[in-house]
């Protein structure tokens, strides 16, 4: 039973893998090669491993665990001297430990990566091939390493290497991941033992006060027809890099499409956002939406080229803001969209977006 059990498991892990392929058939032309390395290795794991597993659900018991309290101990040194980026990986890509170094070196914090994919946190056309790999180690087919990007820098490529370890109290195969630079030195992980004052983050409140200020300034000095097109502009390339109006007066109606070039506006212009989830859910009245590497490709739907524009546009994190007036009523949605390297919505961010998304809508409802 406990074969048969497991065998489930990689046959529901091997579907969800299919699953993600589909949607990386949407990636430049430059990473299809990627994409379908990954189509091939999980079509030579079926002929080779499910099936033949199939014929013989009487296969050989599994062997028993060798784990034992030094093996732990080791473990747990590994995670805490280790000076290399390390993460503790279930077959599903999800990590289960992420050491300070690893943390130092993605950006991310342990207590934030912890119980989220680590593929979240690739680019969209690394995720498929990685998580084929990192299955095929836990099945106990050998080490692998390949080469990935992290989505946040796009342009440094990282080698990971893979190795199955078992830790004592673990009912299944985890995968220990150690992340470098490809042929780059690792940089050295700063001490903690005296921080530095968070001059990053204070750049960064001081933007957004900047931007409040330019906002009102903008709606008090233009005709509610063109608030929110204004309100678009302001927003467009100092806050965000991609910007999606839509009115909701009855029914909902693209009005404006800012991109990061000119040419890109196009994909989303004649899109009906009646087709986009997220849109219509804050048209319904729904609250302010945060999403960091957004979990779902198709919640804003596709592109004129059938593409989910997530993945087209390279979204690493969005805002989706309901303008609503104060009796109520929604009278537009904003989405932002931020892309490649730059960083993340965060929840400040987000909070001043709610207070811009009310006095935009008042703009749109004032008269005279």
């Amino acid at each position: 039973m406990a074969q048969t059990d497991e065998f489930g498991e990689e046959l529901a892990d091997f579907v969800r893998r299919v699953a993600e392929l589909k949607t990386a058939r949407s990636v430049p032309a430059d990473d299809l090669p990627t994409v379908l390395d990954a189509a091939i290795f999980e079509l030579d794991h079926v002929a080779d491993q499910l099936w033949p597993r199939y014929e013989r659900l009487t296969a050989r018991p599994p062997s028993g665990t060798s784990s034992t309290a030094q093996e732990h101990q080791l473990l747990k040194a590994v995670f805490q001297l280790l000076p290399l980026p390390v993460a503790l990986l279930d077959r599903e890509t999800v990590v289960r430990r992420l050491n300070q170094a690893a943390s130092a070196f993605t950006g991310v914090r342990a207590g934030y990566a912890t119980g989220r994919p680590l593929t979240g946190f690739l680019a969209h056309a690394d995720r498929s091939a990685f998580r084929g790999q990192v299955a095929a180690v836990a099945r106990g087919e050998g080490d692998r390493s390949l080469t990935v990007h992290l989505q946040q820098r796009p342009s440094v490529p990282i080698r990971t290497t893979l190795t199955a370890l078992r830790p004592s109290g673990e009912p299944r195969t985890t995968v220990l991941v150690v992340l470098q630079p490809a042929g780059h030195r690792m940089p050295a992980v700063e001490s903690s033992a005296r921080p530095l004052p968070n001059l990053a983050e204070a750049t960064r409140h001081a933007a957004l006060m900047d931007l409040l200020d330019a906002m009102t300034t903008a709606l008090l000095t233009v005709p509610a027809a063109e608030a929110l097109d204004r309100a678009a502009r302001v927003l467009h390339g100092r806050f965000t890099d991609w910007v999606v109006a839509d009115t909701a007066s009855p029914t909902l109606t693209r009005t404006t499409v800012l991109a990061p070039s000119g040419k890109e506006p196009g994909l989303l212009a004649e899109q009906d956002p009646a087709t986009c989830p997220l849109v219509v859910a804050a048209a319904r009245g729904g609250s302010t939406a945060l999403q960091v590497r957004p979990p779902d490709p198709d919640a804003f739907g596709h592109d004129t080229t059938g593409a989910p524009v997530l993945v087209r546009a390279d979204v690493t994190s969005l805002l989706s803001v309901p303008l609503t007036a104060p009796d109520g009523t929604v009278r537009g949605v904003l989405t932002l969209f931020r892309s490649g390297a730059r960083l993340a919505f965060s929840m400040a961010e987000a909070r001043a977006m709610d207070t811009m998304s009310r006095h935009i809508a008042l703009a749109m409802d004032a008269r005279g």
